[in-house]
């Protein structure tokens, strides 16, 4: 146990975290800001394709006075995306998030201007020309990109700017569906592989200022205003239900989303043409069934207030599902969220009419919330943000119930999400389940060699080679001290190459130390990073006084705690029972 135990906190202290917040509060405010000015680019492509005019008014993708030229719109947009990706950047290809997973894991946290000015363009061209996507997904990488260039203008480290890219993408979601608390649980569930202070408070400081703000630039309240009646024991006989349904259908959209982005890949064709023929798909289905085309947020407000009827709500579902799936499979630049809200949604008000009962009213929400669940693998962000989305209290706990077992049915079904699935075809593995490090949880003071074999400053290079480096040397290196105090450190190439009768004290050089406080973490890290395989152990920097040593087999040893945690089955004895390694 360590000396000082008081010394010790729940977390690392971070000196920059108040730099880091004040950062945060910035990047929330130009999040929202990107967040409207997609929005709005939105609304002007959509006036522009649909109505042919210049507007920023909220008009619907439908124009039933085009006909069958609605068909030709979002190919004309697929177009221009096309364009855009191929002489831009191609980062502005799919949905964004898992782009933002990619720079934050394997990119060091790096995000360019081209992607912060680009993606919003694209996305308004591809929604606004009726792309059935939704906005969160390019405002998560606008606003991840914003917080990536300023950490990188700040010349901030990369966990630093880890920090502040996922602060600026929750904060976009935030200012997209103002939900600042789904928005935090989003990134500790998929964006930030990690919990502490460093990387939560400037998240959560984001979203909190771009919840403030959004209620300047954008209609206060909940963007789908819902309230239920208090669920009673029939609804959590059904939750399980739905929440199976749901994963299942995340499962087979997710699959068939990656199945579809392969066939793109076996074109002979570049892939600057892709977004065109999923637009023509997506014309077609626009076409047949209107309602389909844009985000569509009207729809779903429609459909989890029930006001569809049974045919025009399957035929929505199925429609929107085909033609999403192959324009995002054709990787043009949109969200997952609102097609997977319609589709849930729609899925529940059929599920409605076929298991009827007090709580009917209910399956809708809830089937939406699963779908988000399952297919991103996120279900307390799901719960919260279906909370959000509609301010409806009474169906928390049934949103968690049902949110927890589609979570569960994808993460057996499918053992990555939609949005890890495109990671993992590049050849990289995205491990998502975070734990506390056994080399974070302990000292130095708690694993290190307090008995430690010695070279006193002034023995001889002679005397010290006979003694320490000889047929029995135990050690690569040992510490040289006069007193108590440490001199450095001393191995046998560096006494060797001295004269014999010179003094260990006067030849050894000063090497880096540990402190009995500091975690195994940064002391490994420190190790690694230096090449050594001992380091000393002083009780503080001045008197430099030799407390111990730790070694990488002191730190390997650590391990063992995982290793009887996760592998180890252990019964009581009072029963009789043995401990056993798990098979």
């Amino acid at each position: 146990m360590s000396r000082h135990p008081h010394r010790q906190g729940d977390f690392n202290s971070e000196s920059r975290l108040f730099q880091l917040s004040a950062l945060a509060c910035g990047i929330g405010l130009l999040a929202t800001v990107g967040a409207w000015v997609l929005l709005a680019m939105i609304r002007f492509f959509t006036n522009l394709f649909f109505h042919q005019t210049l507007s920023l008014s909220n008009p619907a993708a439908a124009a039933p006075h085009l006909g069958a030229w609605v068909i030709l719109l979002p190919v004309l947009g697929g177009l221009v995306i096309g364009v855009l990706a191929r002489f831009g950047t191609d980062k502005i290809r799919g949905h964004g998030i898992p782009e933002a997973i990619e720079a934050i894991l394997f990119g060091q946290s790096r995000m360019s201007l081209k992607v912060a000015l680009l993606k919003p363009l694209s996305s308004g061209i591809a929604i606004g020309s009726g792309g059935p996507f939704g906005a969160e997904g390019p405002i998560i990488m606008t606003g991840g990109a914003i917080g990536s260039l300023l950490a990188q203008y700040f010349h901030l480290s990369a966990a630093e700017r880890k920090a502040l890219l996922v602060a600026g993408a929750a904060a976009g979601m935030t200012a997209v569906f103002g939900t600042p608390l789904a928005a935090v649980l989003l990134a500790i569930e998929v964006l930030l592989f990690e919990l502490r202070p460093r990387s939560l408070l400037p998240v959560a400081v984001a979203c909190g200022v771009a919840g403030f703000a959004r209620t300047w630039l954008m209609e206060p309240g909940p963007l789908f205003q819902l309230q239920t009646p208090s669920p009673g024991p029939w609804t959590l006989l059904i939750c399980p239900l739905i929440g199976v349904v749901a994963g299942v259908l995340g499962t087979g959209l997710s699959r068939t989303l990656y199945a579809i982005e392969d066939a793109f890949h076996r074109l002979p064709l570049h892939w600057m043409w892709w977004p065109a023929l999923g637009g023509m798909v997506v014309g077609i289905g626009g076409y047949l069934v209107p309602s389909t085309l844009g985000v569509g947020y009207d729809v779903i407000q429609a459909l989890l207030h029930q006001r569809l009827g049974l045919t025009d709500t399957l035929a929505i579902v199925v429609v929107k599902a085909v033609i999403w799936l192959i324009a995002l499979g054709s990787l043009t630049s949109g969200g997952v969220l609102a097609p997977l809200m319609m589709i849930g949604a729609g899925t529940g008000a059929i599920l409605a009419a076929v298991i009827p009962g007090p709580d009917a009213g209910l399956w809708p929400l809830l089937c939406m919330a699963g779908m988000l669940g399952g297919a991103m693998h996120a279900p307390l962000m799901a719960a919260v943000f279906a909370f959000g989305v509609t301010g409806d209290s009474a169906a928390l706990l049934p949103l968690l119930v049902t949110t927890t077992v589609s979570y569960g049915c994808t993460v057996w079904l499918m053992p990555r999400s939609i949005l890890t699935e495109k990671i993992a075809r590049r050849g990289r593995h995205v491990w998502r389940e975070t734990g506390v490090d056994p080399l974070e949880r302990h000292s130095v003071a708690e694993c290190m060699t307090r008995r430690v074999e010695c070279i006193a400053a002034d023995m001889t290079v002679g005397e010290a080679l006979l003694r320490h480096f000889g047929p029995g040397q135990r050690h690569r290196a040992f510490p040289v001290v006069d007193g108590d105090r440490l001199l450095g450190m001393a191995d046998r190439e560096q006494l060797q190459a001295q004269p014999s009768h010179a003094l260990c004290g006067q030849v050894c050089n000063e090497t880096p130390v540990a402190l009995p406080q500091e975690s195994c973490r940064s002391v490994s890290t420190r190790m690694a990073r230096l090449h050594l395989a001992r380091m000393a152990v002083v009780s503080d920097r001045d008197s430099r006084a030799l407390v111990g040593l730790v070694s990488r087999s002191d730190l390997i040893d650590l391990s063992l705690v995982h290793y009887h945690e996760e592998e180890v089955r252990e019964r009581s004895r009072h029963l009789g029972w043995r401990t056993r390694r798990l098979s």
